[in-house]
């Protein structure tokens, strides 16, 4: 793989996190974020969609590595969620 086909995948990676991201309505950080929010909502998504016996929707392939866009967004859009539930800030009333 290349620096060019990593930096595609990365891009790609990216718009998928970011997607997720407003999908679930927390933002986690920035771009670079966005991109290990997409690898990881990949991973996460590409898991489940085994789990559940789900099929591949949209996959886009770089540099002979597949990467699944559908999966890739609902991952990142559970896993920011998750996240953004566990860090939010509470207020305690006293």
């Amino acid at each position: 793989m290349t620096i060019i086909q990593f930096l595609v995948l990365l891009l790609i990676a990216a718009v998928c996190g970011s997607i997720g991201q407003s999908l679930a309505g927390y933002s986690l950080g920035g771009c670079l974020v966005s991109a290990v929010v997409g690898f990881v909502g990949a991973f996460l998504g590409v898991w489940l969609a085994r789990q559940l016996g789900l099929p591949e929707v949209l996959t886009i392939r770089v540099a002979g590595e597949t990467f699944p866009v559908v999966w890739s967004i609902v991952g990142s859009a559970i896993f920011a969620l998750i996240v953004g539930l566990l860090s939010r800030r509470r207020r305690w009333a006293i």
